[in-house]
């Protein structure tokens, strides 16, 4: 048996939850759109926009249409119309006032609206660009040598067993620096394990439900957002990516920190089994990353998903309907 390592990262109500189905309802939920309907109230206080509630009505009863007939009533009647055309005169001004008000109320929304859209496709960027930061990569011959300052000093007592390949240092080393706590935001749950020195074996918990918006937020002409589905292709692609980008970024991290030539890293998330119509936790992705092929990918130009296939990888992935169980590469 080999020793295995595990760390467990809870996921909290961070970044993830606001580029999550959780994100656009925080940024794009009931509290926004009540301020952009009190927005649109203003507006329609103003007169000659559709559905504001400001009209003018000419009320007729029984005794005003007797007094017409017999034409008693004419010099009423004239009151009646300079009184009306006065409100009119009112009105009109009044919606020569509230025009510009309510014009600029709708930009403003509008550039609100704008500001909350290009946040959420900043978060999706994020989500399917995971593997372009990476830890910075640590040499243990200089800090055997006592060549460094600062924090890595810290890591002087590791690093003679780092070097001769003792695995249970390997493990410390990891619950110190917490290779794995800046993806927190992309994972619940790390378990490493290895019985080879110049090898580490990683699961990496998905939690696409979690992670991935199953919408985006759209605006109307007006400035409104309303929230829109994504396409199956569409939503499916986002998760592909974000598992690619999230595995790559895990090998990169793992080979700045240890001075192993492979990692084996398997996703795993909840897939429906059509058998039993239930959600079924399952290996999606394994593939077995080597460091020297690792070192030679320009990060910042890769497709993570065909990145990852040009590995030892075992993958099932369908555009209409994700991923599906596959098979684990061996360690």
């Amino acid at each position: 048996m080999g020793l295995n390592f595990r760390k467990s990262i809870s996921l909290g109500k961070g970044l993830k939850l606001n580029l999550s189905k959780s994100g656009p309802s925080v940024s794009f939920g009931k509290s926004g759109f009540r301020q952009s309907v009190n927005l649109k109230g203003q507006a329609r206080t103003t007169v000659g926009i559709p559905g504001t509630g400001i009209y003018y009505t000419k009320t007729n009863n029984v005794k005003n249409i007797v007094g017409g007939l017999t034409g008693k009533d004419k010099d009423k009647n004239a009151k009646s119309k300079k009184t009306a055309k006065k409100e009119v005169e009112a009105k009109s001004a009044s919606k020569a006032k509230a025009l510009p008000a309510a014009k600029a109320n709708n930009v403003e929304l509008i550039k609100a609206s704008q500001a909350k859209i290009e946040e959420f496709a900043a978060g999706i960027e994020a989500i399917k660009s995971v593997h372009k930061q990476s830890d910075g990569y640590i040499d243990w011959e200089a800090i055997a040598n006592g060549a460094v300052s600062g924090q890595l000093k810290d890591l002087q007592p590791f690093a003679q067993s780092i070097l001769a390949g003792d695995i249970d240092s390997y493990f410390k080393v990891i619950a110190e620096v917490g290779p794995f706590d800046d993806l927190l935001e992309y994972g619940s749950c790390f378990e490493v394990g290895t019985d080879d020195p110049a090898k580490l074996e990683i699961e990496f918990q998905v939690k696409s439900d979690d992670i991935i918006p199953k919408e985006y937020p759209d605006m109307k002409a007006d400035g409104e957002i309303v929230m829109k589905d994504f396409s199956k292709s569409a939503y499916y692609d986002l998760v592909q990516d974000y598992v690619s980008s999230t595995m790559l970024r895990v090998a990169r991290d793992t080979f700045a920190l240890l001075p192993v030539k492979e990692v084996v890293i398997h996703a795993v998330d909840k897939v429906l089994n059509p058998a039993t119509g239930n959600d079924e936790e399952v290996t999606i992705v394994s593939a077995k990353v080597k460091r020297d092929a690792l070192a030679t990918l320009n990060f910042e130009r890769i497709d993570p998903s065909d990145c990852l296939e040009s590995f030892e990888s075992n993958v099932k992935f369908r555009k209409t309907a994700g991923y599906a169980p596959v098979d684990r590469v061996l360690a």
